[in-house]
């Protein structure tokens, strides 16, 4: 990790580079394979920009994904989510996803006026942690996304 990464570094890559771009810097900062951004599509999410640290194509179980079958379910109702190991995660028993996306950590991803577009995420398929620093990156990252979710 950096000890540099800090929001205007972000907000930099972003404006100069793109949203790609600033996902991988996202990426860059937790030991999470995957971060993703989903926009939500009435019962459903789908993903519209996707990091894989192992450069892969996307899984086809990733691109669209049933809300109540997510854990963006969580993000919505609450404004955030975290879990290092969904297996252990009793707010989880019964959940579709669980034990299957090990690790996640999301925030919404809100526009200027306040409206929940979608999340945008740090995940993975085996248990990851992330520190408050990259975690409170991640939420000031979800105000700056909207502009480059396409509607």
């Amino acid at each position: 990790m950096h000890a540099t990464r800090d929001f205007s570094r972000l907000a930099a890559v972003l404006k100069s580079k793109g949203a790609a771009a600033a996902l991988a810097y996202l990426n860059a900062g937790v030991p999470h394979r995957f971060s993703g951004v989903y926009r939500i599509e009435g019962a459903n999410l789908r993903n519209v920009l996707l990091f894989d640290k192992l450069g892969e194509i996307r899984p086809a179980f990733l691109e669209v994904v049933p809300m109540d079958a997510s854990f963006c379910q969580f993000v919505v109702r609450d404004g955030l989510f975290r879990t290092n190991n969904s297996s252990l995660d009793t707010r989880l028993t019964g959940h579709p996803a669980q034990g299957i996306v090990v690790s996640y950590h999301a925030v919404p991803v809100i526009d200027p006026d306040r409206a929940l577009l979608g999340t945008l995420s740090h995940f993975d398929l085996v248990e990851r942690s992330i520190d408050d620093g990259e975690f409170e990156l991640l939420y000031q990252a979800g105000r700056l996304m909207a502009d480059f979710i396409p509607r």
